[in-house]
């Protein structure tokens, strides 16, 4: 089955104050790291960054968000705009456990239902920076929700078919839910090196 998956990248974290994607992880950059753990997935990967001339070293294409300054879900919008395949893989690069065996797991899902998305949950809630996609539906619905000023990721949810994968269902493949951590600020990044190094 053909599919792409995109890493979003962001740019400048304000409360981390440098690109996330770049900074050190373990002795490897962070998005080398993601990249190593997701790249036997789809057949084509691609990055999303507003800043994409700092990241062309990864030998991928990395695609400037074609609504900048509209968060997260304009970055979705630009990963299922340009991605080749009708089945989108997304996550972000700052989740430094980012989970092979769960991502396709959704993709399972959402080739045996009758899905638009197949969204994890986890014990904060619904994961849409770790979840697999329709291009063609999804991107629809994406573009009408950013065409109301509606920025948040979840809040065009309601007009597609998503399978949420329960509890239960994501801790068969990640019981500790650590899939779901990301590093928004220096101590939340250090706290991810210490698991990593106490895991790993």
């Amino acid at each position: 089955m053909k599919r792409t998956l995109v890493i979003q990248a962001g740019g400048e974290s304000q409360r981390m104050g440098q690109n996330k994607a770049l900074m050190s992880f373990c002795g490897e950059m962070l998005l080398h790291r993601v990249l190593r753990r997701v790249s036997g997935l789809a057949d084509e990967l691609l990055i999303t960054a507003q800043q994409p001339e700092s990241l062309q070293s990864f030998g991928l294409p990395v695609i400037a968000d074609i609504f900048p300054g509209k968060g997260p879900l304009g970055g979705l919008y630009t990963a299922l705009a340009t991605a080749a395949n009708a089945d989108v893989i997304v996550v972000a690069c700052d989740m430094p456990f980012v989970n092979p065996h769960l991502l396709l797991a959704e993709c399972e899902l959402l080739l045996t239902t009758r899905a638009d998305a197949v969204v994890p949950l986890s014990p904060l809630g619904l994961e849409p920076l770790h979840a697999v996609y329709r291009r063609d539906v999804c991107l629809a619905a994406v573009k009408k929700a950013l065409d109301a000023g509606q920025l948040r990721l979840s809040a065009w949810f309601s007009t597609i078919r998503v399978r949420q994968m329960a509890l239960e269902e994501v801790a068969q493949y990640d019981p500790d839910f650590h899939a779901f951590i990301n590093v928004n600020s220096p101590l939340e990044y250090q706290q991810a090196e210490d698991l990593a190094r106490q895991i790993e």
